[in-house]
């Protein structure tokens, strides 16, 4: 006859639960917090920034005078667009060619490949620190400064490396079964590319879009060096040079400002999130 088993200690797993949920509790005042501290300042009055305490609650509510003067006054869309227009044509050109050439160092077979995909690495080592000055010189003596061209073609080339070694690695775990039947049938590289290849991991594509997104519209480094004038500014330049009279710091503006950035790109992350997720994941096993 089977004794029972001893019944589990209920005082452990209740201390580990509350354990964990403190835990939990603590990580979130720490990311949520500053994002409310973020949008009740930029509900404040320069006033209310001088005189009052730093942890004191807005007095009204309803003040959106802050986001009006960040968007017109302080060219907030401008620089909005400017970013735009340097990002998306540069994160198209990064993830087209970095996909192609992660099919062809990783799928494809031809002498040299390895050799070349250590190139690529090489790449990621390099300091963009730099490369800024020399860059700055070329462009200028073709004549793209004072243009958004400088920021398009350095964004592009700094994203290459990784976008590269990450898709290389994504195509590994795609089985060559799958490509050897297709050439068997008849079907061509840039078949197999297109049809084959893209489709199969188009989630990693998604993901590294967006990581390669979010490092090119944080950017400061880059487009404080190549963009010299004011309608040219990107929005993390933009938000750099927001004051007012005399350089004096409008802090409402500036709050309301930065809390527009923030807020839209983490929107946007939480809403893919899912996708980043099967993205991650899809490059970890072997099918």
């Amino acid at each position: 006859m089977t004794s029972a088993l001893p019944p589990r200690p209920r005082h452990k797993l209740s201390v580990g639960k509350v354990a964990t949920w403190l835990l939990v509790a603590g990580l979130l005042v720490v990311v949520v917090y500053p994002l409310v501290w973020l949008v009740l300042g930029s509900l404040k009055t320069q006033d209310e920034f001088l005189n009052n305490s730093v942890f004191a609650l807005p007095e009204s509510w309803t003040n959106f005078e802050n986001y009006r003067a960040a968007w017109v006054e302080g060219h907030l869309g401008v620089y909005m667009r400017n970013s735009a227009l340097a990002v998306f044509p540069a994160l198209f050109l990064t993830i087209v060619l970095g996909v192609a050439a992660g099919f062809a160092l990783e799928v494809m077979v031809w002498k040299g490949r390895g050799p070349v995909l250590l190139l690529f690495l090489a790449g990621i080592m390099v300091p963009g620190q730099m490369i800024l000055l020399p860059l700055f010189t070329i462009y200028f003596k073709i004549g793209f400064t004072g243009s958004l061209w400088p920021l398009i073609i350095t964004y592009t080339a700094i994203g290459l490396p990784l976008t590269v070694f990450m898709m290389a690695t994504f195509f590994r775990s795609v089985p060559r079964e799958i490509f050897e039947a297709a050439t068997l049938d008849g079907a061509g590289m840039l078949r197999q590319f297109v049809s084959i290849g893209v489709p199969l991991v188009k989630n990693a594509i998604f993901t590294v879009a967006l990581v390669q997104f979010f490092f090119i519209w944080n950017d400061l480094l880059i487009a404080l060096t190549f963009t010299n004038r004011d309608e040219l500014r990107t929005i993390q330049v933009g938000l750099l040079n927001f004051t007012g009279q005399f350089g004096q710091v409008q802090y409402g503006p500036t709050f309301a400002a930065i809390s527009i950035n923030v807020l839209a790109t983490l929107a946007l992350y939480l809403f893919l999130n899912q996708r980043v997720m099967k993205g991650l994941t899809a490059g970890a096993v072997k099918g």
